[in-house]
């Protein structure tokens, strides 16, 4: 077996992010679902790739709580819908699936900005889902990283513009409880900075969420 790699003359995108950077990589993200729709390659479905991380946050909380943690630390709003946060989340399977090749990591560091085009690296997480499954999970980690907050994104880009709201609502719920569970777990060893990411990352997608829900988006 013969592995090729192409070296690419690019670099990181800046952090914080800068707007016009951010603008570069968010019509790349677009040209990427464009291109791979449908998927020219075979990879598992989104369920298949995710289904040990997304959709079991909110229902672990739950089980937390019937076993006696109070989950003091948890939002009171949160705290208080967990039964209706876990049904949400419920639905976050049938809301991704789709015929487009997804990255399925896009953030700062998997990205390279070249001369002349935008380079996405690192495909682990490649999976087949809806064309905006990069574009929503990716969006936490924006904010993060001194981006504008994620729904301000969603509702300016063109690849919401024809989606389901509620199948997007779904991953975002799914993506809150993803990160909130895992923000509460110990940091895996040798990686000591990983809850306070995974804890942030739950604190700015929830909030998300409460927005897609009191406005009814």
């Amino acid at each position: 077996m013969i592995l090729i790699f192409e070296d690419v003359e690019g670099r990181m995108p800046v952090q914080p992010w800068q707007p016009a950077e951010l603008s570069r990589v968010l019509d790349a993200v677009a040209g990427l679902a464009l291109t791979l729709t449908p998927a020219p390659i075979e990879a598992p479905p989104v369920t298949v790739r995710f289904g040990r991380y997304l959709g079991g946050g909110w229902q672990q909380l739950g089980a937390a709580s019937h076993a006696g943690d109070d989950l003091a630390d948890l939002d009171p709003w949160a705290r208080a819908a967990l039964h209706d946060l876990a049904g949400l989340e419920a639905g976050w399977a049938a809301a991704a699936e789709g015929t487009t090749l997804a990255h399925g990591d896009v953030r700062a560091d998997n990205v390279l900005l070249a001369p002349d085009r935008v380079v996405f690296v690192d495909w682990p997480w490649a999976c087949v889902a809806q064309p905006w499954f990069d574009l929503v999970t990716m969006l936490p980690s924006v904010t993060l990283n001194g981006g504008p907050r994620p729904e301000s994104v969603l509702a300016a880009h063109r690849l919401a513009r024809d989606a389901d709201p509620d199948s997007i609502t779904s991953v975002v719920a799914a993506l809150a409880g993803m990160w909130t569970y895992l923000g509460r777990q110990p940091d895996p060893p040798g990686l000591p900075p990983v809850r306070e990411f995974r804890r942030a990352q739950g604190e700015i997608a929830l909030a998300w969420l409460k927005a897609r829900i009191t406005s009814g988006g």
